[in-house]
């Protein structure tokens, strides 16, 4: 009788623990890392002062189905993959481009947009009218990210790298250099929000890239993130986030 009610007692704690660390385990509120200014990514909206885009509402989105709670910690981009690889935020949402220098030090979640580089140079600007152009050429782009390591390949005369994007896209309104070069959407975003018709895109778009979340290595959060990924794409949540910010629906995955 005492044994049963032994066996009886350890089954049913072990139900118990079983329970407890069957869904996410992800208890703690999280910290996750963002971009200070990458719209339409993520940045602080004048009014509110709040951190809006795509980023930060398909992050809300990815919490909500998987039962977190959050903070959001901007950063410098710079600082984002030491960030994760020091594990002092669970995940990282950045435009951060998927490559494999990277995943050897942070783990990514599926790719959840498509992206590559663009020029931006002045609208009168007759001279450039492609990457084939920035030879001897002074080109900004910003520290840290797929375009300053791309940018040595087009020979340009001078790189000059900024820790914010909106710094190069000034220096080239103001003369000081001949173009900038940056991922796609924000380029596109710059010139049409806030370019003034003063400048222009030339050129394709290079280098495709992805963007992916990312995670410390071996972070047990990047499996359940991947697949309430694909339930936001399958229920058609994704592609109303994706049209919110970029007015048109995303390519077929």
């Amino acid at each position: 009788m005492i044994r049963k009610f032994i066996l009886t007692t350890l089954l049913a704690a072990l139900l118990l623990i079983t329970g407890v660390f069957a869904g996410p385990s992800h208890a703690k509120k999280l910290t996750v890392a963002v971009d200070t200014a990458f719209v339409p990514f993520e940045f602080r909206d004048p009014d509110t002062g709040e951190y809006v885009g795509f980023d930060i509402d398909l992050w809300a989105a990815i919490a909500e189905k998987i039962g977190v709670e959050y903070q959001l910690q901007p950063m410098d981009f710079s600082g984002i993959v030491p960030a994760l690889q020091t594990g002092s935020v669970d995940a990282a949402l950045a435009g951060i481009t998927i490559t494999a220098e990277r995943e050897k030090v942070v783990d990514f979640s599926h790719p959840y947009y498509d992206s590559g580089l663009s020029i931006m140079v002045m609208a009168d600007n007759d001279e450039i009218a492609g990457p084939e152009d920035i030879e001897g050429k002074r080109i900004a782009v910003r520290t840290g990210t797929t375009s300053a390591n791309y940018a040595p390949r087009l020979n340009p005369s001078e790189i000059v790298q900024f820790p914010n994007i909106e710094a190069a896209y000034m220096e080239v309104r103001a003369g000081r250099v001949d173009a900038a070069m940056h991922d796609t959407p924000n380029v596109m975003y710059y010139i049409n929000t806030a370019g003034d018709g003063q400048v222009k895109a030339v050129g394709p778009r290079m280098q495709a890239q992805s963007y992916g979340i990312g995670f410390p290595l071996n972070s047990s959060l990047r499996n359940d993130v991947n697949i309430a990924f694909l339930q936001l794409v399958e229920s058609g949540k994704y592609a109303e986030i994706y049209r919110k910010w970029f007015g048109t629906d995303p390519n077929p995955r």
